[in-house]
């Protein structure tokens, strides 16, 4: 997978998250004004996404790399994102990051995990990763199907 790393501004909440799981290095910036962001993007070598044309054509001025995001549905904007920077729309829980925080997870053991998630959890699933930032837990729960149809779609949407 191609390394791209992105700076989101703060309309990408989602997106940025969508991202993160995929296994991108997202900075998301929740309330900075368009000169801080540019001068971020170019001095940490970062891709900025943005819905703000302003914003998107400021940075393209200024030699920053962007993509303006204009599609209200993630799916697509999942698809256009995945052509044009030629990742795959997959979930690799050795390359995902924690998309709270955006540090990497690691598989863990459930006995090191079993006393900070629900009982009927511990009992469903054997599986579970934990953030190396924030401690957040995951595992693969009924939301997976959901996040397995939109990568799914969003792969459909990619094909010629």
């Amino acid at each position: 997978m191609r390394e791209s790393r992105f700076l989101t501004d703060g309309m990408l909440g989602k997106l940025t998250r969508w991202l993160r799981m995929l296994g991108h290095d997202v900075e998301y910036t929740g309330s900075t004004d368009d000169k801080e962001l540019i001068k971020k993007a170019k001095e940490e070598n970062r891709i900025l996404l943005t819905r703000d044309v302003e914003l998107y054509r400021q940075s393209v001025a200024k030699g920053v790399e962007a993509f303006l995001i204009d599609n209200p549905n993630q799916t697509a904007n999942l698809a256009n994102l995945a052509k044009r920077f030629n990742f795959k729309l997959e979930v690799s829980m050795e390359a995902s990051r924690c998309p709270k925080c955006n540090s990497k997870i690691r598989a863990v053991p459930k006995a090191s995990i079993a006393d900070k998630i629900p009982s009927s959890t511990s009992s469903n699933y054997d599986e579970f990763w934990q953030c190396q930032g924030c401690g957040q837990i995951y595992w693969r729960g009924a939301h997976w199907k959901r996040i397995e149809k939109t990568l799914t779609e969003a792969k459909k949407a990619t094909m010629p």
